[in-house]
């Protein structure tokens, strides 16, 4: 009966105006919602009552429709819109939003779910969590702060509490060494006066004469045991080093400085001043040189520097203490008898063990050779820092072209000793001549310059701040000016977003129509870029959804009057029999 079925037709009709509402007070109550997609009810027709068949012309009479009367309407679908809101900044570094097509990865109680909600913050573990607790999940880092992509992990931003420190591997230099400057061919003499084995003053001392019989020319005893001989602001190419103590006839007291020394004979203190210099025994000399070394002839300790003004050893009257334990100190007194000569230059830079501890090292050039090929250094290095007493660390050598172009630079690793100091033991140090920021050139020059551009090594620092940049990659601040990757915030992509199934909480699962996720880097692969303190806003258009509810309102009014009307119609029949 048409009448009965009019009213089932109007039925569909509230279903749908109510659907619509219902979708557009969803809508709208979500206005404020971060990252919130507003939807959209899409209805099609119901099945269609058919009265009769259409039929094809034969020739003799023409085709007829079918004729059909329409049975209402239904939801087709509700589809979502995932086009992006609006980026409001927060200014809060956990605050993260997406740019573009993509998802943030959420651990939510050990089931996968997605969101593009970024209003993130960190919990007492220092995870990176949802409001609802969810854990963010990402790449973490290696050892080296390097990423590791495809296994992903929760994402910890432990601010304050986490320290690093790094050893230095390489120290890069750049500058020029002076070409035109003088060639090395002596370091520096000197000498300290005659001491001898007996009280006449007829036997010159030797390496083996205990210290306690050595004698002034006045007869005079120089040490007693136990006495404190210090060498006292002595330097080294004009700059200055620490204090050292040497024991005569004693073994090291406690509270003594580690580099201090003890023994009991001349030779023993020869070796003593040797190793507080630094001085470079070993290595041949070549031309005619003076063997560099400290020796004793004729009573007369005598200290030869190495080659080069930098390598320069200067020493006088008041350069050695002596405490004596029991009577009053004898007055000895160095002569400086010649200076080192060489162009020469000598740069302190900073390296750091892997403990943190920051070290001193001095690097000097030496110029030793010139000829048509070019001209040829030598390199020495020493470093107070050196926990043993001897602060000589090694000896390279480098060669320039006639251009002053770097051609190769030979030993140019040197090892610090941190012995007994609970870092890793020895440090080794590469020395880089030639970088993509600057190299070292030897060309004509009023003198020789070189600084050290950077090291690789650093001191203990902690987390203090971290940014999440646009491809995710969030970067740890610590308080020693280092930034170092602390993981990555990777992006979901579906092949369609609309076959998500919503679960609360702003989060989404994956279901068969929406394919398997594809999880990129952010910016990568159509997916959109993080922007780090700010959050999307919902995308719902206040103005949009009144029309659709003044839409959804007037649709429903007109089915209720379909009821209305077919209900008054079938009254009306039933009067007819009364």
């Amino acid at each position: 009966m048409g009448l009965t079925t009019s009213l089932f037709t109007g039925l569909t009709g509230l279903a749908a105006g109510s659907q619509s509402i219902s979708t557009a007070g969803n809508n709208i109550a979500n206005v404020n919602t971060n990252a919130f997609k507003s939807s959209r009810v899409n209805f099609e027709t119901q099945i269609s009552q058919t009265s009769s068949s259409g039929s094809a012309p034969d020739g003799t009479i023409g085709g007829t429709n079918p004729s059909q009367t329409g049975l209402g309407n239904r939801v087709g679908s509700i589809t979502r819109d995932f086009s992006n809101g609006a980026i409001g900044p927060t200014g809060v570094n956990t605050d993260l939003a997406l740019e573009g097509d993509g998802f943030f990865i959420v651990d939510d109680g050990g089931t996968q779910r997605y969101t593009r909600n970024g209003n993130f913050s960190v919990d007492r573990d220092f995870n990176l969590t949802t409001s609802s607790g969810g854990l963010v999940q990402g790449f973490g880092v290696d050892d080296e702060f390097n990423v590791v992509e495809g296994v992903l992990t929760n994402i910890t931003l432990p601010t304050g509490v986490t320290t690093i420190a790094s050893p230095t591997t390489e120290v890069r230099f750049a500058g020029n060494l002076n070409a035109g400057g003088e060639v090395a061919t002596q370091g520096s003499l000197t000498e300290l006066q005659p001491l001898f084995s007996d009280a006449a003053g007829t036997v010159p001392a030797t390496a083996a004469t205990p210290l306690a019989s050595l004698f002034t020319a006045a007869g005079t005893q120089a040490f007693g045991a136990g006495d404190l001989i210090t060498i006292s602001s002595g330097t080294r190419g004009g700059a200055a080093i620490p204090d050292r103590t040497f024991e005569v006839n004693a073994t090291l007291t406690p509270g003594n400085d580690a580099a201090d020394d003890a023994g009991t004979t001349l030779g023993d203190f020869a070796e003593f001043v040797e190793d507080i210099f630094g001085i470079d025994t070993v290595t041949p000399v070549t031309g005619g040189q003076p063997q560099p070394g400290v020796t004793i002839n004729n009573g007369v300790l005598s200290i030869r520097s190495n080659i080069g003004t930098a390598n320069g050893v200067s020493l006088s009257g008041n350069n050695l203490i002596v405490n004596r334990n029991t009577s009053p100190a004898t007055p000895l007194a160095f002569e400086n008898v010649e200076e080192a000569t060489g162009e020469s230059t000598i740069t302190t830079f900073a390296a750091f063990d892997s403990l943190g501890n920051p070290l001193q090292i001095n690097l000097v050039t030496v110029l030793v050779g010139q000829d048509e090929n070019g001209t040829q250094w030598e390199l020495f290095a020493t470093a107070e820092d050196d926990t043993d007493l001897d602060t000589y660390l090694g000896r390279g050598s480098a060669a320039f072209n006639s251009d002053g172009q770097l051609l190769n630079v030979a030993d140019a690793v040197i090892n610090l000793d941190r012995a007994n100091t609970g870092a890793g033991n020895p440090l080794s140090v590469q020395l880089s001549f030639l970088d993509p920021d600057g190299s070292v050139t030897a060309l004509v020059d009023s003198a020789s310059t070189l600084r050290s551009l950077s090291q690789d090594g650093f001191p203990i620092g902690t987390l203090e701040n971290f940014d999440v940049g646009g491809d995710g990659t969030v970067t740890g601040t610590f308080s020693n000016g280092l930034r170092r990757t602390l993981g990555r915030i990777p992006v979901a992509t579906f092949a369609n977003n609309n076959g998500l199934v919503e679960v609360g909480g702003s989060l989404f699962e994956a279901e068969n129509n929406s394919g398997d996720p594809s999880i990129v880097t952010a910016g990568t692969a159509g997916s959109g870029s993080v922007v780090a303190r700010a959050l999307e806003l919902s995308n719902v258009e206040l103005s949009d959804e009144f029309v659709n509810l003044i839409t959804a309102s007037t649709g429903f009014s007109a089915a209720s009057r379909i009821i209305t009307t077919s209900d008054e119609l079938i009254q009306e029949l039933l009067n007819l029999v009364r």
